[in-house]
């Protein structure tokens, strides 16, 4: 089995801050997801988009699955990405997130290649940030543990679990102002993105 072979692009989410699907997101008249699939393309070689709207993606090359264990939030994705994975690890991201760092994915890689964690996560102050994050095809069943016990949280899934961190202070380097975390919850966040990147 490859050991980072597979990216999967969580699709799912209410999208009730933005006030459409998030994964209908476009930036300079591109769907976001397109330029998400593409980017990762670079670095790996199975793509899975995890959503609760397949018919959106007919006719992509790419594995299309949705949540397995439904209705329970990111992990439900985390665990229909793993459950389709061919890899060890895969890197998960979610569709609304614009800023990809090839550099901190090859870093992540790195990092853990000679180890077997149940995920690499970056963590912000006491914080982590559960994706831009690889994870474990072991999670799997830790995952449906935890959510048939009736929790949801993925802090609490990782607590008791060996997890390489990567510190703020080393993502930094890569992301001085953190805009590889950043998502697109809000009207607001993507008009300040656009005019931000219209800038640049």
């Amino acid at each position: 089995m490859k050991k980072f072979g597979t990216a999967v692009i969580l699709a799912g989410g209410k999208s009730a801050r933005m006030g459409f699907d998030k994964q209908l997101l476009k930036i300079n008249e591109r769907r976001l997801m397109d330029s998400l699939v593409n980017k990762l393309k670079q670095e790996f070689s199975e793509i899975i988009i995890v959503t609760n709207k397949p018919e959106y993606y007919e006719g992509l090359s790419d594995k299309i699955t949705s949540d397995i264990i439904a209705g329970k939030g990111p992990l439900s994705g985390i665990h229909a990405g793993l459950s389709m994975a061919a890899s060890e690890f895969s890197y998960f991201i979610a569709c609304d997130m614009p800023n990809i760092s090839l550099e901190y994915i090859s870093y992540m890689k790195e990092s853990i290649k000679d180890i077997a964690p149940f995920a690499c996560i970056t963590r912000f102050g006491d914080w982590i940030e559960p994706f831009n994050a690889l994870y474990s095809k072991a999670l799997k069943i830790e995952i449906e543990k935890h959510l048939f016990s009736g929790n949801r949280s993925i802090n609490s899934l990782l607590k008791n679990l060996e997890v390489h961190y990567i510190s703020e202070e080393e993502a930094r380097r890569f992301s001085p102002n953190w805009d590889m975390f950043l998502n697109l919850n809000t009207k607001e966040d993507l008009y300040n993105f656009l005019s931000k990147i219209a800038n640049e």
